[in-house]
C-alpha cells in the first residue's frame, strides 16, 4: 500500500495540557491565538450551550458557525483541526482512505478499543505505527499500544468526524475480509497455475455470504467516494489486487486474499446477470446501484480469464459526469459555436476521433442529450451500451446473432430515425450503411480511432469509401483528448511558463492575450498528485467546399491540414497550450495527450 501523504508540521511551541478537550477552553485558546475576536468568543459560548452536546467538541464549534477574525470566513472542521494539531505540537493529517492498509489497521488494535480512545492507526511500519487521534492531549493508551503493538507510537491530529467514519467503516471492512477468508478458506479458484496442498480445504466460498456482500458493497461506495471511473479487481498469485482508476490514473485501493476475491467477482457476475460458472472466456454484463446520494449508478463490467483467475473491471457511469453541456466538457467558445451549427444540420455524417479513453461517449451522448427533444426520433446502436439514457432508443450489437453494426443500422432505417448514432465504424459495410442513411436524409453520429480530424478522412478512404460520397456526406469531425486539470486548492503561479515557451510547442502559432499559467503542488483534496479532474481538448474540423476540393482520389494528408487550419481548425496542441495559458492544466499534460504540430 503507499504511504501515508505528506502531514503539515507542527507548531514549534505546544500547549501544555492534559485530559480531554473542553469546549470552553479551545474557545479561549481561539481568542488568545487571534483566530476569533474576543466578541466572538463570547457569541461562540452562547450558540454551543444551545447546540448538541454529545458532540465532539471540535465538530460543536464547526457546526456554530464562527468567523475568523483575520479575513471573515467560517472556521470549518479542518481549519479548527488543523489549528488545534498546532496547539498540540502535533503534525496534522487529512485521511486518505486510499493510502491506508486497511488490514494492518485491523491488526494493530480492536475497534472497541479505537472508538473508546478516539484514536486509528493510519499507517503500520516495522518499528512504527502512526495513530490518528482526535484528542491530542489523551495520552493514557500510547503506553498499551506499544506494548501490544512493538512498536513506537507516532501521533498526529485527525479531523475527529474522519476518524468516527473510517473507524467504523476500516475495522467493519476487515471483520467482513477475515469471515469470509473463514468461511471459504484462500483457495484461488480456477488459474493457469494450480496449487494442490495436501490436507487442505477447497471449500469454495459462497457469492451470497453476508461477509462477501458486504464487502462488496464497500468497494462500491468506496469507489463513488473517490470519484473513480473504472474498477479493476486484479487477481494475483498470492493476493488479489482492488485499483481504482482516478482521472485517468490507477491507485491501488486495497489487497484481498484470492478466494475472497474470487467470492466477490461471483457475487458481481450475479448481480450483472452473468454466467457465474464461465470462467474461461470473456463476459460482459450490467449493474445499476445507488451512491451514498440515493442517485442511481450503472456500472458496465467485463471479465477477462488471466494467469491467476478471472480479472473483472467495472466502468462507473455516474449521470451526473456521464452527460455533460459543452461548457462543462472543455469546448472553447471558437469550437463550441461552430459544434452548435454542425449539430442542428438535418443530415449528414458527423464523427468524433480520438484513442480509447480519450472521452468520445460522453461527448456524443451529451450532444444527443441536447438534440433529442420530443419532436425528434434519436436511436442508437452500440457495442457495449455505455450509459443507458430514457430519452434514446439504444440497441446493442450481438455478434453471436449475427447482429452488428451493418445490421444494427439497416434496421434502424427501417424505425423513421431523424439522428442515429453508430458507436464506431469498424469497416466498409458499417461506413457504406452510414453514407447511405446520411444520404437519405438522416443525421449520423459515430467515431473513429485516428490521431486527429484530418486524418479520418484518410480512414475512411482507407476502409473504400469513394472521395465523392464522404464530400457529398460529411460534415466535420471532432478530434479529441483529455487532460487532467489542476487542483484548484492547491495550485500555485508557474514563472517559467512563459509566452515564448508556449510559442515553441505550438510554432508556428503564436500565444495571443495574457498568461497565467501554474504548477500542480500536491494536497489532500488532490491525493498529492496536484491534479482533479479532467477537461477536455478539441480539434473541430468544418468540412467547406475548398475543404472537399482536397478530396480526392488520392488525398494529400498534409494538404488537408492546411486547408482545415484556413477554415478555423485549432490544432488539439494549440487547445491545449491556451489552457495551459489560462492556468487550467500543465505543459506537461498536454505534450503526453496531444500529437506534434506537422
Amino acid at each position: 500500500m503507499s504511504a501515508v501523504p505528506a502531514v503539515s508540521a507542527p507548531a514549534p511551541l505546544a500547549t501544555r495540557h492534559e485530559g480531554p478537550l473542553d469546549l470552553r477552553r479551545l474557545i479561549e485558546w481561539l481568542a488568545a491565538d487571534g483566530v476569533i475576536s474576543p466578541v466572538e468568543a463570547k457569541r461562540t459560548i452562547t450558540r454551543c450551550a444551545q447546540a448538541e452536546s454529545r458532540q465532539a467538541p471540535l465538530v460543536r464549534l464547526a457546526n456554530v458557525a464562527m468567523t475568523r477574525e483575520s479575513d471573515g470566513k467560517p472556521l470549518d472542521l479542518e481549519m479548527l483541526t488543523q489549528w488545534l494539531s498546532g496547539r498540540a505540537g502535533l503534525a496534522y493529517l487529512r485521511i486518505d482512505p486510499l493510502k491506508v492498509d486497511v488490514g494492518k489497521v485491523a491488526d494493530t488494535m480492536s475497534a472497541a478499543y479505537a472508538e473508546r480512545h478516539k484514536v486509528l492507526p493510519v499507517q503500520v511500519l516495522p518499528n512504527e505505527v502512526v495513530v490518528a487521534t482526535a484528542e491530542p492531549f489523551l495520552t493514557d493508551w500510547i503506553a498499551e499500544v506499544e506494548r501490544q503493538s512493538r512498536r513506537t507510537v507516532r501521533r498526529v491530529v485527525a479531523n475527529p468526524a474522519d476518524i468516527q467514519r473510517y473507524t467504523a467503516e476500516f475495522f467493519a471492512l476487515a471483520k467482513s475480509v477475515r469471515a469470509a477468508q473463514k468461511a471459504g478458506g484462500n483457495t484461488g479458484g480456477a488459474s493457469f497455475e494450480q496449487l494442490v496442498e495436501l490436507g487442505k480445504s477447497t471449500k469454495q466460498l459462497d457469492a451470497n455470504d453476508q461477509s462477501v456482500v458486504q464487502v462488496v458493497d464497500w468497494l462500491w461506495q468506496y469507489a463513488f467516494d473517490q470519484r473513480a471511473s473504472d474498477i479493476h479487481l486484479e487477481p494475483r498469485r498470492e493476493q488479489g489486487v482492488i485499483r481504482f482508476r482516478i482521472d485517468g490514473i490507477l491507485h491501488p485501493a486495497y489487497q484481498m486474499p484470492m478466494g475472497v476475491m474470487n467470492a466477490m467477482v461471483s457475487r458481481i457476475k450475479l448481480l450483472g446477470r452473468m454466467d457465474v460458472v464461465e470462467k474461461r472466456r470473456p463476459l460482459d454484463g450490467r449493474i445499476k446501484t445507488r451512491n451514498m446520494r440515493g442517485d442511481e449508478v450503472e456500472m458496465r463490467l467485463s471479465t477477462l480469464p488471466t494467469a491467476f483467475g478471472e480479472k473483472m473491471v467495472m466502468r462507473i457511469f455516474d449521470p451526473d459526469t456521464a452527460v455533460k453541456d459543452l461548457d462543462a466538457l472543455g469546448f472553447a467558445q471558437h469550437d463550441a459555436q461552430r459544434w452548435e451549427q454542425l449539430v442542428t444540420r438535418p443530415n449528414g455524417i458527423i464523427l468524433v476521433t480520438g484513442p480509447t479513453g480519450s472521452g468520445k461517449t460522453t461527448t456524443l451522448y451529451s450532444t444527443l442529450k441536447r438534440v433529442a427533444t420530443e419532436e425528434v426520433n434519436v436511436s442508437t446502436v452500440e457495442d457495449q451500451i455505455e450509459m443507458i439514457e430514457p430519452s434514446f432508443n439504444q440497441t446493442q450489437v450481438q455478434p453471436q446473432l449475427d447482429f452488428g453494426f451493418t445490421e444494427g443500422l439497416r434496421a434502424l432505417m427501417r424505425q423513421d430515425p431523424d439522428i442515429i448514432m453508430v458507436g464506431e465504424i469498424r469497416d466498409l459495410a458499417t461506413a457504406e450503411m452510414a453514407v447511405q442513411a446520411a444520404l437519405t436524409g438522416h443525421l449520423v453520429f459515430s467515431t473513429l480511432h485516428t490521431n486527429d480530424a484530418p486524418s479520418a478522412i484518410t480512414r475512411l478512404m482507407e476502409l473504400g469509401v469513394p472521395s465523392y460520397l464522404i464530400n457529398a456526406v460529411m460534415l466535420g469531425v471532432l478530434a479529441q483528448r483529455l487532460v487532467r486539470t489542476l487542483c484548484p486548492n492547491c495550485k500555485q503561479p508557474d514563472d517559467t511558463v512563459t509566452r515564448e515557451k508556449l510559442e515553441t510547442i505550438v510554432k508556428p502559432w503564436q500565444i495571443t492575450g495574457s498568461v497565467r499559467a501554474y504548477k500542480p503542488v500536491g494536497c489532500v483534496d488532490c491525493r498529492m498528485t496536484g491534479y482533479m479532474g479532467r477537461m477536455g481538448l478539441y480539434e473541430l474540423l468544418s468540412i467547406s467546399e475548398d475543404f472537399k476540393a482536397q478530396v480526392t482520389k488520392e488525398p494529400n494528408l498534409a494538404g488537408l491540414r492546411r486547408q482545415a487550419v484556413i477554415d478555423g481548425m485549432r490544432p488539439l496542441r494549440l487547445a491545449g497550450a491556451l489552457r495551459v495559458a489560462e492556468g487550467v492544466t500543465t505543459i506537461e499534460e498536454v505534450l503526453s495527450a496531444t500529437p506534434p504540430l506537422e
